[in-house]
């Protein structure tokens, strides 16, 4: 598992995909961009909303620096469906409980 700061730098358009660039810091001091990239059908469609781009991501790298052992993760990496589904379920609104009198 590679420990690492992990800091949202920018985004950019190319027409195809929102690509989100996210810079790493190692517990060295050693810095890596990776460029994570959101297909614009997943905006236009509302499967995901611009506001959740660069969380989704961040949740992303995160999860991939943690599982990738002494090695680093690919710098470009596609989110994935999957990836959205999972965002999605963890992050649907949950309906407030109800109050209950005696």
């Amino acid at each position: 598992m590679i420990r690492a700061h992990v800091e949202y730098v920018g985004f950019s358009s190319d027409g195809v995909a929102r690509n989100y660039t996210l810079r790493a810091w190692s517990a060295s001091g050693a810095t890596r961009d990776f460029v994570l990239a959101i297909a614009n059908e997943a905006f236009l469609s509302r499967r995901v909303r611009y506001q959740d781009g660069p969380e989704i991501c961040y949740l992303r790298l995160l999860r991939d620096l943690a599982e990738c052992g002494d090695e680093l993760p690919p710098g470009q990496v596609s989110i994935s469906d999957d990836d959205l589904d999972q965002y999605r379920t963890a992050h649907a609104a949950k309906s407030p409980a109800r109050a209950t009198f005696s």
